[in-house]
């Protein structure tokens, strides 16, 4: 097995710290990146992602927590999978999976 480039490892990194709510929010990972030459663009989509991911994780727990709650008020399907797909796009378009 080939180790991944140094690049790839400091985006997936920035996406995982973003996406989990990690207190350091990759600073490290950024800058790494950006010593490494990743792009600023590319910086940019990978951290648009990473919001939009955390933010669909949260709305569906919160979606979760509110169907437990208070079940005469919630739909049933959540929008997810009304939209019959296991991701939405960013609000930019870009695509997460």
């Amino acid at each position: 097995m080939s180790d991944l480039h140094s690049s790839i490892v400091s985006l997936v990194s920035l996406a995982a710290g973003i996406a989990s709510n990690h207190p350091a929010m990759g600073q490290c990972q950024l800058e790494r990146a950006r010593k490494l030459g990743v792009s600023e663009e590319h910086l940019a989509a990978v951290i648009e992602i990473a919001r939009h991911i955390r933010d669909e994780a949260a709305q569906q727990l919160d979606a979760a927590f509110d169907a437990v709650s208070y079940p005469e008020q919630t739909e049933t399907q959540s929008p997810v999978q009304e939209a019959g797909s296991c991701c939405t796009a960013t609000a930019s378009g870009q695509s997460c999976c």
